[in-house]
């Protein structure tokens, strides 16, 4: 018996020695070497610049802008597009990551000049009804062809629209008016300011409650006579308080349009407790949308789009619809405050 015993134990060395015998080493990991960042900054102060990231081992490349924006690409290349007026200086993190999750890192600072010549502004520091120099009213439910099924009747009233301590105020109010429950106030430029591309940035904050439903956006000056969407519609900001966090911003033109148009969203915190800024860069080659100075969507424009001539900017703030949705029954008012529009020209 001692004997087996002895037997087993010598088998159970051998097998254990063939074991280790047979492991192999594992592979050293390898990590990125050798990182070259360059950068191309636009000289036409559009604010794009084109970054161009290399390392060996290297499989992707993150981008931090510098304005809270990342990217990732799988060859280093890509450009981005800043729109702060002025001459900004951007300190731009690249992170090169190699097959195996390791990085290497490098810091840049990017000094990018934004266009600042001012084509049009409101201001709005002036109190009292909003400047009919600058703002007409579309007045009604839209029933007649521009509604979209919500609950208010828009009026040209300072109850639904004015302005106090340097902001305007768009204020819807449940109450009855004209066979309606609740009032509210569409402003635009109409026949008073119109314009072919640009950038546009709107500061504003936004109402809070389900139902409620604000925009900020432009359409085709030719609407009258070439009807919508032929016009052309760009949504620089639509926002649901059925969902408080989410930003939209949308294109709407022929087959595309309503429930089928090309738009993008996204997300924001404190919408209705402060102010933020609603961007559209526009151009025959490319609109963009941004919160912030963040862009979160792009849609390529043509010759054949009918993004290519005059448009004018509406400010409105809605209740329910198609859109906005189930109105919160204990909605009683709210307010779309508009800090400034401003209009630049590239």
């Amino acid at each position: 018996m001692k004997h087996l015993t002895g037997m087993m134990m010598g088998l159970l060395v051998s097998l254990s020695s063939c074991g280790k015998s047979n492991d192999n080493p594992p592979a050293e990991k390898k990590a990125p070497l050798n990182l070259v960042v360059n950068t191309v900054v636009s000289t036409d102060s559009s604010g794009t610049v084109t970054f161009t990231a290399a390392a060996e081992n290297a499989v992707s490349y993150d981008y931090d802008f510098g304005n809270g924006y990342i990217r990732t690409t799988a060859n280093g290349s890509t450009s981005y597009t800043y729109n702060t007026p002025g001459v900004n200086n951007y300190t731009v993190k690249v992170t090169a990551k190699s097959a195996d999750g390791l990085t290497v890192g490098q810091s840049l600072s990017v000094a990018v000049p934004v266009s600042t010549k001012l084509l049009w502004s409101d201001e709005f520091n002036q109190d009292g009804a909003p400047d009919p120099k600058n703002w007409g009213y579309d007045i009604g439910t839209g029933d007649n062809g521009w509604g979209n099924n919500e609950a208010q009747y828009y009026t040209d009233r300072t109850q639904n629209a004015a302005i106090s301590n340097g902001t305007l105020k768009i204020n819807a109010v449940k109450e009855s008016y004209n066979g309606r429950d609740y009032t509210s106030a569409r402003l635009l430029t109409k026949g008073k300011f119109n314009f072919t591309y640009g950038r546009v940035e709107v500061s504003a904050k936004l109402p809070a409650g389900g139902g409620t439903w604000p925009a900020i956006w432009m359409l085709g000056s030719n609407i009258a006579t070439a009807g919508w969407p032929a016009c052309g519609e760009i949504d620089i900001m639509e926002h649901k308080g059925n969902e408080p966090q989410k930003i939209y911003g949308t294109v709407h033109h022929p087959g595309h349009a309503g429930g089928n148009a090309d738009g993008g969203t996204t997300m924001a915190a404190n919408l209705a407790g402060a102010f933020h800024k609603y961007t559209l860069d526009w151009s025959p080659a490319q609109l963009r949308w941004y919160v912030d100075d963040k862009l979160y969507f792009t849609f390529n424009n043509a010759a054949g789009l009918p993004f290519n001539h005059d448009y004018f900017i509406l400010l409105n703030f809605a209740i329910g619809g198609t859109f906005g949705g189930a109105i919160d029954p204990a909605f009683t008012k709210g307010t779309m405050e508009v800090d400034y529009v401003r209009v630049y020209k590239h």
